[in-house]
């Protein structure tokens, strides 16, 4: 990087950072540290919307559209229904007990274990999803700087912990206000320069073509499928049961919104995220349908980890690569003409050309595809554990070799804030669970609050700590976008149940509720996993889980219920005789 993208990045990371840390100096117990009510809508909605827009949305996104297409948009479409019910339903709910965590509320309903079950499936999940969150800008910092990923680890996990203890939920929320707004400058900034930067012959409207013809613009998918992890019906069932989990009960969103200084200041907040997320979310996508794009014109590397490119080419026979890379621009060559050719006939409006033209360009778009599958594939065989899924360099790669100086660092302190604002409250969310739901209610419920607070900083840096370790392991995943959210739905059906028969079952025991989402819990593993091996045809897209989670945890429950009445009405029967 030059020496202005290392001023720009690093007086935006400090600078930000210290104002949020200066706006939050005087915690002083549990729920100034995990609280505070002091602030105001549009901040709450920034910090809702950091939280759950990563920079694994950021990196990921754009890529994810490049390979798929924008159909990911879809996994949206149930938020706006789900925000209504979270401000409607729940969130009065949870300011009239004026609770710390979103689990302190079951035990209102039920009993501790329950209470302890449900905020330990959080912590499970949470803590994994923070080692995703952290790997995330590890992937940029090495590549763009070509720092050890174990470093950079400890960088970004270090930095988040420290104006965590500093400032708790309250310098968590003040700095994700700008880390956001700078994060939506940025982004805008990309999406134009992708635009801007295309060979003057060709137009916003013929990328649009070009970008369509490929596939990469296809949002709308009406069929009904169990296995398709993205169409219409997946993302307003499955996903507004997801979404409704995440916002309603997982502590890391809840933390965010119980700060607000008042229920309609919290409530303005969650239904203008519903609002702005959507959109937000189809213009991050459109990023990487317009990359797409844009390597018509440009040719793109022939695999875009380039730490893997390295790899290959200490290890693999070097006239083999080289051939392949030779291969490689050919095809991309050849591709290049017939994107041209398929444009030409846009302009002539020749119906029968276009046709031909469109035919002609796929199959130039698949030749590309399968040189580069033939470099996979001898990656594969050069090393057996190389990462062959390069979706989270694609845009970064982008913005490496084509953004303009003092840019590049702008895009890489976004991508440093989403990964900063994201862990934040994920750490703020495992530290005050496990303080509030397990330290203190189930181990030591007789201690002062000095000693509370003290703990609850031991245990952020606890996590934290934990959660760089996670994200050492988490590098040779996949998209991390999607596994970030397949994690969540291993839980969140669960989890979500519990909570709606909190809500809305009335004669329910603790017991049947515990049985029923530990028993459910275990069901949606095993369908997950297809059983293990033994139902190999049994494919469920993972959105759908956090239906079968859910329904799977009330219906059981219900059950339990009626084998425990049976059971206490036949041990009374037999008493009786």
């Amino acid at each position: 990087m030059s020496s202005l993208d290392w001023f720009v990045l690093i007086s935006t990371v400090v600078g930000i950072t210290g104002y949020g840390m200066w706006k939050s100096r005087k915690q002083q117990n549990l729920s100034e540290y995990f609280s505070g009510h002091t602030l105001p809508w549009y901040t709450i909605s920034l910090s809702v919307i950091s939280t759950q827009a990563s920079a694994v949305t950021f990196l990921s996104a754009p890529g994810q559209a490049y390979s798929d297409g924008m159909r990911f948009v879809l996994f949206y479409l149930g938020l706006p229904l789900a925000m209504i019910f979270v401000s409607a339903v729940m969130l009065p709910r949870y300011y009239k007990l004026n609770i710390l965590t979103a689990y302190e509320f079951l035990e209102t309903k039920y009993d501790m274990k329950v209470r302890v079950l449900i905020a330990s499936f959080f912590l499970i999940q949470r803590s994994l999803a923070a080692g995703i969150s952290i790997a995330a800008p590890t992937i940029v910092l090495s590549v763009m700087l070509g720092w050890n990923t174990t470093i950079t680890n400890i960088f970004t996990g270090g930095l988040v912990i420290f104006y965590i203890l500093w400032g708790g939920s309250t310098a968590i929320s003040q700095t994700q206000k700008l880390q956001m707004l700078t994060i939506l400058i940025g982004m805008g900034i990309a999406g134009y320069l992708v635009v801007a930067l295309l060979p003057s012959s060709v137009s916003f409207t013929d990328a649009m073509h070009i970008a369509g013809t490929g596939g990469k613009l296809n949002t709308m998918n009406f069929e009904f499928r169990w296995d398709d992890r993205y169409n219409i019906w997946s993302g307003l069932i499955g996903g507004f049961f997801l979404q409704l989990a995440y916002f309603g009960t997982d502590q890391s969103q809840v933390g965010r919104y119980i700060t607000g200084s008042s229920m309609t200041q919290s409530r303005l907040g969650l239904l203008f995220n519903g609002l702005f997320k959507i959109p937000m979310q189809f213009g991050i996508l459109f990023i990487g349908a317009m990359l797409y794009a844009f390597y018509q014109f440009y040719e793109p590397p022939i695999f875009f980890n380039p730490e893997e490119t390295r790899n290959l080419a200490k290890s693999a026979d070097k006239a083999q690569v080289a051939e392949l890379q030779h291969k490689h621009k050919e095809a991309f060559e050849y591709r290049k003409q017939q994107a041209q050719t398929l444009l030409n006939t846009y302009k002539t409006k020749d119906a029968q050309a276009q046709a031909t033209a469109k035919i002609n360009f796929k199959k130039a778009d698949e030749d590309v595809k399968k040189v580069r599958k033939e470099y996979i594939d001898l990656m594969k065989k050069a090393n057996p554990k190389a990462n062959v899924n390069d979706t989270n360099y694609i845009f970064l790669t982008f913005v490496n070799t084509y953004m303009p100086m003092g840019l590049v660092g702008l895009l890489i302190a976004v991508i440093l804030f989403a990964s900063m604002s994201t862990t934040a409250s994920e750490l703020n969310a495992l530290a005050s669970t496990t303080t509030i739901d397990i330290y203190k209610r189930a181990l030591f419920p007789q201690a002062s609050e000095e000693h509370y607070l003290a703990v609850s900083k031991f245990l952020t840096f606890f996590w934290g700590v934990s959660a760089i370790v996670i994200a050492q392991y988490s590098l040779q995943i996949g998209t991390l976008i999607e596994v970030v959210n397949m994690l969540g739905s291993w839980f969140y059906g669960s989890i979500l149940g519990v909570f709606l028969l909190a809500f809305f079952a009335k004669g329910l025991s603790s017991n049947a509720v515990f049985w029923g989402a530990i028993v459910g819990e275990a069901l949606v593993i095993c369908i997950d996993f297809q059983f293990f091996g033994l139902l190999p045809d049994l494919k469920i897209a993972y959105l759908w889980l956090n239906m079968v989670g859910c329904v799977a945890v009330v219906c059981l429950s219900y059950f339990f219920e009626v084998c425990l009445r049976s059971g206490t009405f036949l041990r009374g029967l037999t008493k009786n005789n």
